[in-house]
C-alpha cells in the first residue's frame, strides 16, 4: 500500500542526563519516513525546510526510496529548530528554544503522484495543516492516522476535533488522552475519544508500552526494557512509522493486523532511543529488526493451563 507522510523536517538540539548533541536533524516527518522506509518503498513526504537544511539528508531520503517532491525548500529562510533538556526520568523535559521559521506559515502542497496514497500518516502539526492535506487527497485514503499533542488541545481544540472526526486512527500519549477526554481512566477516555470519530485509538505510555483500542477490544503492547536510553526524542514518531509502515507492507488495516503493527512500532522505537536523533534508525538491517521483534514476542509469550 502506498504511504504519504506529513510532518516536520527540522533541527533539534538535545540534552539528556547521558549527554548533549549538537544541532542534528529531527522532526516528526523525518522519523516517520525513515522508519516506514524499512517496510515500504511506495512512500512520499510532505514538509518544508529552509535552505540551511543539508542536501546530504535529502540524499538519505532518496536512498531510502522516499519521494521528496512534496518537501518544499524555501530559499533565504531557516528550518524549524527546537532545543530541549530532559530530566533524569527522561519522561519530562524543558523546552529551551523553539524557532518556527519556515513552519510559521507552512501551507502543504500534496504532489499529484501522492494524492491517491492509500495510507496517510499525519504527524504532529497544526490541525489546519492536517485538514488541508486531507482535503487535497483525490480519493479517500483507506487509512488516515493522526498524531497530535496537548499544545493543540490548548490553543486549537475546535479545529483539532474537526480533524479527529475525519480520521481512522488517533495516536496520543496517556496525558493527552486524559486531557482530550476529561477522563482519568484510560478505558473511559478511549470510549469518549472513539465517539469523536476515529475507529481506533493508540495511547502511548512511554517506557510502559502502548494500548490499542477500538469500540469493542483493547490490546496491550509492552515496551522493551533497555539497559540504556540516551534520547527519547522522536520515539513516538518512530513508533508511528513502524506502525503505518507495517500496515502498508502487509496491505492489511484490520484491527488484528494492527496488533502486529503496534509491536513493530514498539520495536522500531526501541532502536531510536539508543542514540541521539535519528542516527540509530538510519542504517538498520532486516536481521536486527527481526531479532528485536522476536524479543518483544519472547517478552510476553507464555504457556498457562486454566
Amino acid at each position: 500500500m502506498s504511504l504519504l507522510v506529513v510532518g516536520s523536517v527540522a533541527f533539534d538540539q538535545i540534552e539528556t542526563p547521558f549527554g548533549k548533541s549538537d544541532k542534528i536533524v529531527g522532526g516528526a516527518g523525518t522519523y516517520i519516513s525513515l522508519t516506514s522506509s524499512y517496510f515500504t518503498k511506495d512512500l512520499g513526504i510532505v514538509s518544508v525546510v529552509g535552505d540551511d537544511f543539508p542536501q546530504s539528508y535529502i540524499d538519505l531520503f532518496h536512498s531510502k526510496n522516499v519521494n521528496t517532491e512534496g518537501l518544499e525548500i524555501k530559499e533565504g529562510e531557516k528550518s524549524f529548530f527546537w532545543a530541549g533538556k530532559y530530566h533524569n526520568d527522561l519522561n519530562s523535559r524543558d523546552t529551551l528554544v523553539t524557532e518556527l521559521n519556515v513552519l510559521a506559515d507552512f501551507k502543504p502542497v500534496v504532489p499529484a503522484k501522492l494524492k491517491n496514497a492509500e495510507i496517510v500518516m499525519l504527524g504532529n502539526l497544526s490541525p489546519d495543516v492536517q485538514l488541508s492535506v486531507i482535503d487535497q487527497m483525490e480519493t479517500r485514503p483507506k487509512l488516515i492516522v493522526l498524531d497530535t499533542m496537548n499544545f493543540w488541545m490548548d490553543i486549537a481544540l475546535d479545529d483539532l476535533k474537526k480533524v479527529i472526526s475525519r480520521i481512522d486512527v488517533l495516536t496520543i500519549n496517556d496525558e493527552e488522552a486524559r486531557q482530550l477526554s476529561g477522563e482519568y481512566s484510560l478505558v473511559k477516555a478511549a470510549n469518549k475519544i472513539i465517539a469523536m470519530g476515529p475507529k481506533v485509538l493508540i495511547i502511548k505510555k512511554g517506557e510502559h508500552g502502548a494500548l490499542l483500542f477500538n469500540e469493542n477490544e483493547v490490546f496491550f503492547a509492552p515496551a522493551l526494557p533497555l539497559e540504556e536510553v540516551f534520547d527519547p526524542t522522536g520515539a513516538g514518531d518512530t513508533f508511528a512509522g513502524g506502525f503505518v509502515g507495517y500496515l502498508a507492507k502487509t496491505n492489511d488495516t484490520s484491527f488484528e493486523n494492527m496488533k502486529r503493527a503496534i509491536i513493530y512500532g514498539s520495536a522500531m522505537a526501541s532502536f531510536c532511543v539508543e542514540k541521539f536523533g535519528s542516527v540509530r534508525i538510519e542504517n538498520l538491517s532486516e536481521t536486527e529488526i527481526n531479532e528485536r521483534v522476536q524479543q518483544f514476542v519472547d517478552l510476553v509469550q507464555f504457556d498457562i493451563s486454566l
